[in-house]
């Protein structure tokens, strides 16, 4: 598995709208100068990520991008696998389980590789987006919102 500079830029992106989960629709400039991002190629990563349903975007003066769920329903497995494709470091689980079954002479390998991707999948399947906010935050501060809390917040 690799992350590439796009999938690196998309997970930075989240952090931000994660941070300011309470405060609605972020303007994608202000999303680009709080992450350090480059404006035009974050365009085009959060209109992957609206398409992909991760989020959703507010038209209007007071428009912007926002996380359609809550931070701690976002695995970072979702993310990287939108964005940089499988999480194995050589084709996909299925792909690699196939080969184990076909090349007996390189079966061990192939193992390794897949026992490779299981574990990588199993941290990014089991980290959210929230938990790189309030890990970073280590104490200070509130965490950052669940769904729940937002639904008490908003009546919705």
């Amino acid at each position: 598995m690799k992350i590439s500079q796009k999938g690196l830029y998309a997970l930075q992106a989240m952090m931000t709208l994660a941070r300011r989960y309470e405060q609605g629709a972020i303007k994608i400039r202000e999303i680009a100068a709080e992450s350090d991002l480059p404006e035009k190629f974050l365009e085009l990563i959060l209109l992957e990520l609206k398409n992909a349903r991760i989020v959703d975007s507010v038209r209007g003066a007071r428009g912007g991008y926002q996380l359609r769920r809550a931070p701690s329903e976002i695995p970072l497995s979702d993310i990287i696998r939108l964005v940089d494709g499988p999480l194995a470091p050589m084709g996909d689980a299925e792909q690699l389980r196939s080969m184990i079954v076909k090349d007996s002479d390189h079966r061990a390998l192939y193992e390794v590789f897949l026992a490779v991707r299981d574990a990588a999948a199993k941290i990014l399947e089991h980290t959210t987006v929230a938990d790189l906010i309030n890990k970073g935050r280590k104490g200070s501060g509130p965490k950052v919102a669940t769904h729940s809390a937002k639904k008490k917040a908003t009546g919705v």
